[in-house]
């Protein structure tokens, strides 16, 4: 039997309170409950390691840079040594047909029993030629591989949403993964790049339940996809007094302040970069000063140029207001809750003093 996670950890020094620390890390990731942890452990104690085909096709491959670079050395240890990454352009010593071999090896010893990362979109115009590998389209590669996996994951905008090669006017015919695949379950993981971690909980999940994790209406795992990145981003409290940034290096820029006067896509972008961020949580673009593209969302590319003019309505409001009204609406509104708290304070100190007058009035001992 091929060695378990769990095998491979303790073997390169891990000892049990570190994997459980692990289980855990992973379990709020997904957003699962506490009594989560002990099945993700069995799981890892007892599952061999997956077989995973990584595909490279339409893309500049940054998808797989932060695929190499997760934060967390565990989540490290899970892609580099528990999946079997048997099939990796990028990766592979192998070259040729000697790596296509290792692919179709995959295909045939771990029939419906392995998964498929696809990194960039699939051209299809003028019969696929923008993308060929050993003389087959990209199309014609894709259908093949994931035709007897468990599932395929979609990673990075390229894969999801087609991002710039599927930008007007589009001139390759670019496709994204889901538009392709038809027949098995697709994962969506959008962002350019996107973040590593989602795969690592994506499988963890399918290893702990023998399913994929709850995805939104849009194909994505919830638990990184179900918040905007202006709910959770640091510049909200900004947002919110209506103190904005108007140029770059304006005063507002320097000391942090709102980037949605400069293109800011955060209220219609959902993703978990503001609450995972980048290089072990050191930072990510909103916090080092440039605002969020959408990168994640569909027709992104086209949607967000100009990059740095913004939309004149703020989304996520009951009632939609300019952005240059904001400040006004919430000065008004603090204005209107002091004269409230004002007025109400006031009506209970009158009571206050008529119950006191009331009982000198009616104490027999002040009658005296």
């Amino acid at each position: 039997m091929p060695n378990t996670y769990y095998d491979i950890l303790t073997k390169r020094g891990y000892t049990r309170e570190e994997f459980l620390k692990f289980c855990t890390t992973v379990s709020v990731m997904l957003g699962l409950e506490a009594s989560s942890v002990p099945k993700i452990a069995n799981a890892l104690e007892t599952q061999p390691r997956l077989p995973v085909i990584y595909l490279n096709l339409q893309e500049c491959t940054c998808c797989m840079e932060s695929f190499i670079r997760t934060a967390h050395p565990l989540l490290e240890d899970l892609l580099f040594n528990m999946i079997s990454l048997d099939y990796s352009e990028t990766l592979s010593v192998a070259s040729g047909h000697a790596v296509e071999e290792a692919r179709k090896a995959t295909m045939r010893d771990y029939k419906n029993n392995y998964l498929v990362i696809v990194e960039g979109s699939i051209p299809v115009a003028d019969d696929g030629i923008y993308t060929t590998i050993g003389g087959q389209s990209a199309q014609q590669i894709l259908e093949e591989t994931v035709a007897d996996s468990i599932a395929v994951i979609a990673y990075g905008s390229c894969a999801t949403n087609t991002c710039v090669q599927g930008a007007y006017p589009n001139p390759t015919g670019a496709r994204r993964v889901r538009e392709i695949v038809k027949n098995k379950p697709v994962i969506d993981v959008p962002g350019c790049p996107p973040i590593a971690e989602v795969i690592t909980g994506t499988i963890v999940h399918y290893l702990t339940f023998g399913k994929i994790p709850e995805l939104t209406n849009l194909g994505r795992p919830k638990a990184f996809y179900n918040q905007r990145i202006h709910d959770n981003c640091s510049r909200r409290s900004f947002f919110d007094a209506g103190m904005f940034v108007e140029k770059f290096d304006d005063e507002g820029h320097k000391h942090g302040w709102c980037l949605y006067k400069v293109g800011c896509k955060g209220p219609t972008t959902y993703n978990a970069c503001a609450i995972t961020q980048w290089n072990n949580g050191v930072s990510w673009p909103v916090k080092s000063g440039h605002p969020c593209l959408g990168c994640s969302e569909d027709n992104w590319y086209n949607d967000a140029t100009p990059f740095y003019e913004r939309r004149a309505i703020v989304p996520g409001m009951a009632v939609p207001h300019n952005a240059n009204d904001v400040g006004k609406i919430v000065t008004g509104v603090t204005a209107a809750g002091v004269a409230t708290h004002a007025l109400a304070t006031a009506i209970i100190k009158g009571k206050e003093k008529d119950e006191l007058n009331h009982k000198n009035n009616t104490n027999p001992e002040n009658k005296k």
